[in-house]
């Protein structure tokens, strides 16, 4: 299984960006997937889950009203859209699988993919 995640990048405060992952060896349906990051010297937090089937979504206080993390099983994506983008929101992001029905601690995710760096200046 193979998690390939894009989409980060250089941002100024307030702006927006899309994080994509794409999951290949593994049909994607069945598995809860999430969105952490991990800023320098810090561990590896929870920023957003989503159900199998979407409809159900969970949110990290901080980013509560700013993000959004959306899902395409036909493509085996998983989507982070930001918005309003804050210094703080400064980390490697990473996209996880996991078949846990809450979903949001890292230690309940099997498979991670690599991490896309994503930096807001202010």
């Amino acid at each position: 299984v193979q998690l390939q995640a894009s989409g980060g990048g250089l941002v100024q405060a307030g702006d927006s960006r899309r994080l994509s992952c794409v999951v290949s060896g593994r049909v994607i349906r069945g598995y809860r997937m999430g969105w952490f990051r991990q800023a320098p010297g810090k561990e590896r937090e929870f920023v957003a889950t989503i159900s199998r089937d979407g409809g159900g979504t969970r949110y990290a206080d901080s980013v509560k009203g700013r993000f959004t993390i959306s899902r395409n099983n036909a493509k085996s994506t998983v989507y982070l859209q930001m918005n309003s983008l804050k210094s703080e929101d400064t980390a490697v992001y990473y996209c996880g699988l996991t078949s846990n029905i809450v979903g949001n601690e890292a230690t309940q995710y099997y498979y991670w993919g690599q991490g896309t760096q994503v930096t807001v200046s202010s």
